[in-house]
């Protein structure tokens, strides 16, 4: 109980930290989709898909491999780190400078050939992140959960702002009084640039959150070693395989709705069809945020807590939690699902039946990073690869049949599809080589509970057909209740059992 308390708190403290960040960032969309067309934010759901695809190609796995290292038995620690921050930093600054070379190149494959600048902004982001990543980790590891949420806080505050300021406050006196704007607006100000502030907004907050971090790396000793490299490289390589793929499930169907419908439907349509569906994609962030604010403290945790003998319980015990919370979440969303879409515009809201299922996708996924664990423990991190190969397979198959028929629609079946897929698969192999004893029918009952509670819900919603928004809501209220209910029955049955 003490090491389930100990990974809570810092969940907490993490989690808190996340979603408070993460929720204001969140108040960020409504600001994009009141102001910029279904078209134009489908340039900004594009551009950000790579960014994400990017970052795991930049950091190449030497973030669990640093955790892996450091936690080695005579093993130098600040060796580890410094050959880790070290080598991260010279990929970083590569790619920064030869993203920028050949900008114009990348921007006309892009279909941006008149905004190379996108192309550098983006490299910046990009490369300054992925170095990030590595004294953040540091953080982590040394427990110190206050000065991460500190750091990833004020990074997007920062971001929040500067957006503010351009898209709303700049904009709207531009707006109202063109070239008679105050010194402000003429001065910080080109209506010219247009969506590329949500570009520069976050390359500002990037370079705040490294100058930030610049103390915990001045700590270190500065050396490098090879033969480290060598072997965090070794043990790493799988999972930049299983990242990139794990990319390709999260972030290809943007791009593949874009550069399949382009031909098809015209530039007009297609980013018009990325820009709802990034925004709704959107909606599902708060089960997102949960997933990771997990992550971040589960996996040095799962790592600290491998020579317990009592790991795999706990381990165990963790997946019932968590499968719980992601359950309580999804049915809270879905049952106050007419209030949560308010949070994009009019416009956008023609894709919400893609919300449900990509919340299940994103609970898929989150129970998949808590099977994983077992690959990443036992050194074998191919399979963690081949398990995300896998998926890949299936979104791109999935993708490349269903866009042209069902548009967005069949990005998010083949999302759940693929993230439902690699969770059996991690399980079935998992248990061969690290079998864990999961409680299957808690977790199922959790779930399915919540889902069956959606699926009625929907039946009697339509049925009785609400004319007020207050009494549906109230109604729906109720499926939480008893979604409660059911846990408590269900909890209270298992400890009577075991008595």
């Amino acid at each position: 109980m003490s090491s389930l308390k100990k990974l809570a708190s810092q969940t907490a403290i993490y989690g808190l930290s996340s979603i408070f960040a993460r929720l204001l960032n969140y108040f960020l969309v409504p600001l994009y989709t009141h102001v910029f067309s279904t078209e134009q934010y489908g340039i900004v759901t594009e551009m950000y898909a790579y960014v994400s695809f990017l970052i795991v190609v930049l950091t190449y796995g030497m973030e669990t491999a640093f955790f892996r290292f450091s936690t080695l038995e005579n093993e130098d620690k600040q060796r580890i780190y410094s050959t880790t921050v070290l080598s991260v930093l010279s990929t970083s600054a590569f790619f920064i400078f030869i993203a920028t070379i050949f900008s114009q190149p990348i921007a006309d494959l892009l279909k941006y050939p008149n905004n190379n600048e996108y192309v550098i902004w983006f490299a910046i982001i990009v490369g300054l992140d992925a170095f990030s990543s590595i004294p953040l980790a540091k953080l982590r590891q040394d427990n110190k959960a206050m000065r991460f949420a500190m750091v990833n806080i004020i990074n997007i505050g920062v971001n929040i702002i500067l957006n503010v300021f351009w898209i709303y406050y700049c904009r709207n006196e531009y707006a109202a009084h063109g070239e008679q704007s105050n010194w402000w607006v003429s001065t910080f100000y080109n209506h010219n640039i247009g969506v590329g502030y949500v570009f520069i907004a976050n390359l500002v907050a990037s370079i705040v959150k490294t100058i930030l971090l610049l103390p915990t790396l001045s700590k270190i000793k500065r050396v490098f070693s090879f033969n480290d490299l060598k072997r965090m490289l070794i043990y790493a390589l799988p999972l930049l395989i299983a990242g990139l793929a794990g990319m390709i499930n999260e972030t290809l169907d943007r791009v593949m709705l874009k550069f399949m419908l382009y031909n098809i439907k015209g530039e007009s349509f297609t980013m018009q069809q990325l820009g709802i569906y990034g925004a709704c994609y959107k909606v599902s962030i708060i089960i997102t945020i949960s997933v990771q604010a997990f992550r971040y403290a589960a996996e040095p945790f799962f790592f600290s807590e491998q020579k317990n003998k009592n790991a795999k319980d706990l381990y165990s015990k963790i997946m019932d939690y968590f499968v719980l919370a992601c359950s309580f979440v999804f049915l809270s969303i879905m049952m106050y699902l007419d209030v949560v879409m308010h949070f994009v515009g009019q416009d956008f809201r023609v894709g919400v039946n893609v919300v449900p299922i990509l919340l299940l996708a994103n609970i898929c996924l989150g129970v998949y990073y808590n099977l994983s664990i077992w690959y990443k423990l036992t050194g074998q991190t191919m399979y963690g690869a081949y398990v995300a190969l896998f998926g890949a397979t299936i979104t791109i198959g999935l993708n490349y049949l269903l866009i042209p028929i069902i548009g967005y629609m069949g990005s998010a079946w083949a999302t759940l599809a693929c993230y439902a897929s690699m969770m059996l698969v991690s399980y079935i192999v998992g248990q061969k080589f690290y079998p864990v004893n999961y409680s299957l029918n808690k977790i199922t009952a959790y779930l399915g509970g919540a889902i069956v509670l959606y699926f009625i819900n929907v039946f009697c919603v339509s049925y009785f057909n609400f004319s007020s928004l207050i009494t549906k809501l109230a109604f729906n209220t109720l499926f939480i209740i008893g979604f409660m209910g059911i846990v408590f029955i269900f909890e209270r049955s298992k400890k009577t059992s075991q008595i």
